[in-house]
């Protein structure tokens, strides 16, 4: 079912209220909403390799909105090409987080670009496609002192409260240099990309793996937790760090994009972001006639979106609170799990790190559950007794486990059961 696609659609009429709940979820006209995004997306009125309109691809699949806006000077130009991205995605089912670098950075007492700003806030906190505002990219690496931006979270947030202000920081620093910025932004982010030749040429850290993911995820996580924000994770398509010249072009297949969608989740993000759509030097000439990389999204990207669309077995866990279960696991400690009930059900995301092939035994789940199915892993499924579950990991293998409670069907993909879950 094309459940987000027919939600955007409707709702494309007016701006979204988007909130976000105590336990991190964020809401769209009061609608759980598992947010993903793309750092940037086609054109809009551009075509899919099959003669489809790009958007509404993208829309069907799962991803809810692009970071709309341009790198260079705030011009009348730039306004009215700002004009027809908001306009096409709005057309489209798409939102927006609206991104506009000069005036995301406020000296004190520039009552010049607060008045610009504040006349822009105005005229697009109504408009169908607004979700998001961003402030300015990677401030703490980039050794922009929180104090200059604190007009732009204020400014937006009193003429706008219904669109939360996100910041994302690059894969430097620590919590306690990151902290400080949690004052200015309403969801957290970092970015990271691990894939390349030499792995991990993007972080200065001594983690090398894909599992750096989990680093950093944590980091944020361990940030944004101080004043109670959520955070979501920046991931990897493509980067300057495998198109400079005299480095090896590399793109994450979908086992390892799999692995860093799910280890972010499992860390904690409320959401997740795709870098590099858009960089030309990781285009085929096709996607270059296209004007976006189709080929990675139709060989990786789409199988990967397709396992959190809104219409899947997965995605009552995504909008869930976290569990209180006393679940532990033994015989591995690298493997990373999160639990979640919804829609009667129990979840179990698991991740393992790099290393060896193990057998690793999970506790703590409730006596009344059996059966667990392996989400996309069909037909497998395990048995657990009395509570206790035991299955296989190897490195940087994920598993999505879903557990019916007694008197439940479990059966949590269709419209009815979307229906019956609790709106937090």
């Amino acid at each position: 079912m094309r459940i987000l696609t027919a939600f955007l659609l409707a709702a494309a009429a007016h701006a979204a209220v988007v909130a976000i709940r105590p336990d991190g979820v964020f809401t769209f006209d009061g609608k759980p909403a598992f947010p993903i995004g793309l750092t940037t997306a086609p054109a809009p009125g551009t075509r899919t390799p099959a003669g489809g309109d790009a958007y509404t691809e993208l829309a069907t699949n799962g991803v809810v909105f692009n970071r709309c806006g341009l790198g260079g000077k705030w011009t009348a130009e730039a306004e009215a090409t700002l004009d027809r991205l908001m306009d096409g995605a709005a057309k489209a089912g798409m939102r927006c987080a609206i991104y506009i670098p000069e005036l995301a950075v406020i000296e004190p007492g520039d009552r010049k670009k607060e008045d610009e700003l504040r006349r822009v806030v105005q005229k697009y906190k109504s408009h169908p496609a607004t979700a998001f505002w961003k402030g300015a990219d990677e401030p703490e690496w980039g050794k922009i002192p929180p104090a200059k931006l604190r007009r732009f979270y204020e400014i937006v947030h009193e003429l706008d409260p219904d669109h939360p202000v996100w910041i994302t920081q690059a894969p430097r620093g620590t919590a306690e240099t990151l902290k400080p910025y949690n004052a200015f932004y309403d969801v957290g982010a970092i970015d990271i990309y691990p894939v390349s030749y030499p792995p991990g040429v993007h972080t200065n850290l001594a983690n090398k793996n894909l599992s750096m993911t989990g680093d950093f995820a944590k980091l944020i996580g361990d940030v944004t937790a101080a004043d109670h924000k959520p955070f979501w994770m920046v991931l990897q398509i493509c980067f300057s760090g495998v198109t400079k010249p005299g480095n090896t072009l590399r793109f994450p297949t979908f086992f390892e994009q799999r692995y860093m969608s799910y280890e972010s989740i499992i860390a904690g993000a409320r959401g997740l972001l795709y870098f590099g759509g858009n960089v030309p030097q990781c285009q085929t000439g096709q996607d270059k006639a296209l004007g976006w990389n189709w080929s990675y999204y139709g060989k990786v990207l789409k199988s990967v979106l397709d396992e959190f669309n809104p219409g899947g077995p997965l995605f009552p866990a995504l909008i869930a609170p976290d569990s209180a279960l006393p679940v532990k696991v033994e015989g591995a400690p690298d493997i990373e799990f999160r639990v979640r009930e919804a829609a009667g059900a129990v979840f179990v995301l698991a991740a393992k790190r790099e290393g060896s092939t193990v057998k690793a035994t999970f506790h703590g789940l409730p006596n009344d559950v059996s059966t667990g199915e392996l989400l996309y892993e069909a037909p497998r499924t395990v048995t657990a007794k009395d509570g206790s579950f035991t299955d296989w990991f190897g490195p940087n293998e994920v598993h999505a486990y879903r557990f019916a409670r007694s008197g439940s069907s479990g059966v949590t993909g269709s419209k009815k059961a979307q229906q019956r879950m609790p709106q937090q």
